[in-house]
């Protein structure tokens, strides 16, 4: 499949099967999202594989939503802030950078058949409390990742005249 096929086959899953992810498509997941670019390449990520049930109920509770707890896996992408870049005027890059590598991490479990979903609207702080991240590390973005049990949904796009200038 090219990129844009691939682009276009990515999408917000939110039912999954009960069926593991096989470690060798995590493997694979994970060295995508490991050559991710980075302000500066400094690689100010840290990524959490949430697979065990204590550790998914705790997830589960910073996101309490039905359709969350139907994923057999989760990742908690963060961001470590003194390892991030910061530009001269004082903007920091690190939520740049792990977002750049979180979509790698998407669009690559999208290719090995999986299905995901970026999770922004968590109880940061919750999370931090429950996973013990450092006091520089912020839990940016909660993604579930299993097969999905659905079909996508059509995406609604804007047209291209809409977004280029």
């Amino acid at each position: 499949m090219n990129l844009l096929e691939l682009v276009k086959a990515r999408y917000s899953c939110r039912s999954y099967q009960s069926t593991s992810v096989e470690q060798d498509k995590l493997d694979y997941i994970m060295e995508c999202v490991r050559f991710a670019p980075s302000a500066v390449n400094r690689q100010p990520w840290k990524f959490r594989i949430v697979r065990n049930e204590a550790d998914k109920e705790k997830l589960q509770k910073c996101y309490n939503r039905e359709w969350f707890q139907t994923a057999p896996m989760y990742i908690i992408c963060s961001i470590l802030h003194d390892e991030e870049w910061i530009r001269s005027d004082g903007k920091h890059h690190g939520d740049i950078d792990v977002a750049i590598a979180v979509e790698h991490l998407c669009l690559a479990a999208t290719e090995q058949g999986l299905g995901t979903c970026w999770v922004c609207n968590f109880d940061a702080e919750l999370c931090k409390k429950s996973f013990g991240l450092g006091e520089n590390e912020e839990a940016a973005v909660l993604i579930p990742i299993g097969y999905p049990a659905e079909d996508p949904k059509e995406k609604k796009r804007k047209d291209i005249e809409q977004i280029c200038k």
